[in-house]
């Protein structure tokens, strides 16, 4: 039996009649008998008598009839495991199911959800139903710490297997470097170096990292914290070759890829690169004539050879956005210097400044403040101080603003111009990665652990992290403040092109669907609020679980989430 509606119009005016029916099979056929009429009743009475055909146990809310006795935060862990299990990341870990294993799925899980120390992650399992999915309810401080020196061991074969899985011969491989600052003094890796965060205060550790074209985290490697980039591409070699990648293309930075770094390559040999040249490298091209400047009066892009770098392809890109940019920036940086100066000049026609030495001092200030030094005259003596700009210097640095060249060894025949001017400018996606690494999307700084090994062992528990966060947030791009269909760059030199409906997402804050444009931690706050109860109903303990809306169940379902799953 069931409650059927059948509605009729008469003369304009629309009528309900509500009907107590059954179904049954006759023939072959289905056919039904109406046994009751309930139109006169009640609506909340229709509404019970029809949740009881469904089979839904009615009883009342109010006394002991129904209790909630927990509810915890569920949808954003339903999303991130889903993601992490469909990319067999349980396997990579350990072919056998063991506690261990499941504990480190709840790192890894929970520095997604909620990044903190090893104790706030102990304590905090139990806040959503991580710790419940997993089975690692209980998990103390000391077994975590446990957890990330079982991971630490792993760390080769897992790498290994990425690189495998996401690098083919040939292909490729994106490498870069950063530091982070680190607490306390006990570590070998704590080192005082150049400060990518700002913090020279603190000790620092470098690590480098290893991705696809596309910016996908593959590998990391740290290093003690004075180690210079050049330094750490030998590490990153041993990664492929232990991956079994003995031909590949090494995209990295011009701080990394030195010429002392490029001549190792070609001793190994398989190894192909794509790097760019120093400034003082690009003056020489121009001085020595190899470079000419006319040849941009009607174009941004043009591949030229030289005999100081033989065997190689130079292909030179003007970018008049970023002309402009460095233009702007040095006439403030040189107005700044200007003005500092004239206060030291006025300060020595006071006389409050009178010896040379001091007025060295005051000068040194200024030109460690700005670095535009090197484009002022400075005429200093004892009770004497002028300055002036110099123009020739200014005009011949003006000439190449915008101008840089990328060197590669890489032939024609597998890269074309404009490919190898696209494959060093997807190291850019390597600096994103980094910003998830730094932000609070990992919160890999500062590092708090005094061993070595355990260093290492959070370095590689965040590259897992953001291994998983990458799929995610391309899972995701439909509802994320990114493009998901990028248009063909027509222009490689400039900067990449959006389509219209990224600028649409961007300025209406409103997917096509007309749901909310989150950014990938909102997206997890509001997953975060759906829920399982346990709620008792008489003496029946119930899961249930929150009813998404119209958000929440489109990103589960981009997650490959059914909406209703435990």
């Amino acid at each position: 039996m069931h409650v059927a509606r059948v509605r009729r119009v008469h003369k304009g005016k629309e009528y309900v009649s509500v009907l107590l029916r059954q179904s049954y099979r006759e023939g072959g056929k289905v056919k039904h008998r109406t046994l009751a009429s309930l139109t006169a009743l009640p609506p909340a009475a229709v509404e019970a008598l029809d949740r009881t055909l469904r089979g839904e146990v009615l009883v009342p809310a109010e006394g002991t009839g129904l209790r909630i006795v927990r509810s915890l935060p569920h949808g954003h862990v339903a999303a991130v495991l889903a993601m992490l299990r469909a990319l067999g990341l349980p396997r990579l870990l350990s072919r056998r199911p063991s506690r261990q294993r499941d504990l480190a799925i709840a790192l890894v899980v929970a520095r997604i959800l909620e990044p903190a120390s090893k104790l706030a992650t102990a304590g905090g399992l139990s806040a959503t139903t991580l710790a419940a999915e997993l089975g690692v309810e209980g998990a103390t401080e000391d077994e975590l710490y446990a957890t990330l020196d079982w991971l630490r061991e792993r760390q080769p074969g897992i790498e290994r297997a990425l690189v495998r899985r996401h690098l083919a011969p040939g292909a490729a491989a994106l490498l870069d470097v950063t530091s982070t600052w680190m607490e306390g003094r006990c570590c070998p890796l704590a080192r005082h170096g150049y400060s990518r965060d700002h913090r020279p205060d603190r000790p620092q550790v470098v690590f480098g990292l290893l991705t696809d074209v596309e910016g996908r985290p593959l590998a990391v490697e740290a290093f003690a914290g004075n180690t210079a980039d050049p330094a750490t591409l030998e590490a990153q070699l041993d990664k492929l070759r232990a991956a079994g990648l003995e031909e590949v293309i090494l995209v990295g930075d011009r701080g990394m890829l030195t010429a002392a770094r490029i001549e190792r390559l070609r001793e190994r040999g398989g190894i192909d690169w794509v790097s760019a040249l120093r400034a003082p490298a690009i003056k020489a091209l121009v001085r020595d004539g190899h470079l000419q400047l006319s040849l941009f009066d009607e174009r941004d892009l043009v591949e030229i050879a030289s005999p100081d770098f033989p065997g190689e392809r130079l292909v030179v890109c003007r970018n008049p956005v970023l002309a402009a940019e460095r233009t702007r920036k040095r006439d403030e940086l040189l107005d700044a210097t200007a003005a500092d100066l004239a206060r030291i000049a006025t300060s020595v026609a006071a006389g409050r400044l009178v010896r040379e030495a001091a007025i060295g001092l005051a000068v040194g200030r200024v030109r460690d403040r700005h670095r535009m030094a090197k484009h002022f005259v400075l005429e200093i003596g004892e009770g004497r101080f002028a300055f002036r700009r110099d123009e020739p210097a200014i005009a011949a640095e003006a000439a190449l603003d915008g101008l840089y060249v990328i060197r590669t060894s890489v032939g024609p025949d597998r890269l074309a111009t404009p490919e190898v001017v696209l494959a060093y400018k997807r190291l850019s996606a390597v600096e994103r990665d980094f910003r998830v690494f730094k932000t609070s999307d990992l919160e890999v700084r500062p590092v708090h652990h005094w061993r070595e090994d355990r260093v290492r062992a959070h370095l590689f528990l965040c590259l897992l992290a953001a291994y998983v966060r990458w799929h995610l947030e391309r899972a995701w791009a439909p509802l994320l403040f990114r493009d998901e269909a990028p248009p063909e760059r027509l222009d490689v030199v400039g900067p990449p092109e959006r389509s219209a409906s990224a600028r649409a997402k961007e300025g209406t804050h409103r997917t096509p669907e007309g749901l909310p444009v989150q950014d990938f931690r909102g997206l997890l706050k509001a997953l975060g609020t759906l829920v399982r109860s346990r709620v008792i109903v008489g003496g029946t303990t119930l899961e249930l679980l929150t009813e998404p809306n119209p958000l929440q169940a489109r990103a589960l379902d981009l997650a490959s989430v059914s909406p209703l799953a435990k």
